[in-house]
């Protein structure tokens, strides 16, 4: 994402989330626990623009995605979204469908890695929220629900029919998707849906532990290999090996590269400068 920005200042404060950020770790929390943190059209609009300003920034080298209270996120508020829905024009529904997809969309073409922090329900949009991080941590009581069918839309909601088959397998995809039942950690964790199964109630700890192993490594290398993950997703080999070869050459210039073989030479940690 460009660094480049137009007249539009920083944005000081976020309404519908919260932002805490320390040491290169930036922390978003979904932060409506009496509505187990349902989504409305700002908390959307916010969590995009978010990730576009602090993609610009350059500061954050690793962000967590939590959600505040008893669950990490039961999807879209059925009153403010789905209620207004019923209300909406096509033009009108295909601009709200558009923007929860640019969401996941700057979740996953950011240039630093997401940890999604899951406890208690991860329900429709906030499973796909959860699904688009780079990493899941999630703790016992964790359970995902791609529950889209389950109100007569599409199972293939917000880009969850192309993610959730790459980390899962079609099968559980398919199983996940057309029947919206609930997966709970044990098997979330058997079928590839969670990076790491946590204690009960460490799963936000363990989460910044992952966030600040990532934010103090070598920050462009981690960025490089996101974008060749979501990249060559759909590419044939040749293509593929032709990207890496390219990003290698132009990686063996940085001053990481040189770094890691100063510190081997020394015997001594690298420090690494994202450069």
């Amino acid at each position: 994402m460009s660094p480049f920005t137009g007249s539009v200042p920083r944005t000081e404060r976020w309404q519908h989330l919260r932002l805490t950020t320390h040491d290169g770790v930036a922390t978003v929390t979904l932060a409506r626990p009496e509505k187990l943190n349902a989504l409305t059209f700002g908390a959307y609009a916010d969590l995009r623009d978010l990730l576009a300003e602090l993609s610009r920034e350059r500061s954050v080298r690793a962000l967590v995605l939590a959600g505040e209270g008893r669950g990490f996120c039961s999807g879209g508020d059925v009153d403010e979204i789905i209620g207004a829905t019923l209300a909406m024009d096509t033009a009108q529904l295909l601009d709200f469908n558009r923007m929860t997809g640019q969401v996941v969309r700057a979740l996953r073409e950011c240039p630093f890695p997401v940890v999604a922090a899951v406890h208690g329900v991860a329900a429709g949009a906030g499973a796909v929220l959860a699904l688009a991080a780079d990493f899941r941590v999630a703790d016992p009581s964790a359970r995902f629900a791609f529950l889209f069918t389950k109100v007569g839309l599409s199972g293939g909601d917000m880009g969850a029919a192309y993610l959730l088959p790459r980390v899962v397998g079609l099968g559980h995809a398919t199983r996940l998707l057309m029947l919206g039942d609930p997966v709970r950690a044990p098997e979330a964790e058997r079928i590839g849906l969670i990076s790491e199964l946590a204690e009960e109630g460490r799963a936000d700890a363990r989460a910044a532990a992952l966030a600040r192993r990532l934010a103090d490594g070598p920050a462009l290398a981690l960025a490089q290999t996101k974008a060749l993950l979501t990249a060559e997703l759909d590419m044939p080999l040749a293509a593929s090996v032709e990207m890496d070869a390219a990003t290698q050459a132009l990686l063996m210039h940085g001053e990481d590269y040189a770094e890691f073989h100063a510190a081997f030479g020394e015997k001594r940690p690298p420090k690494w400068q994202g450069r």
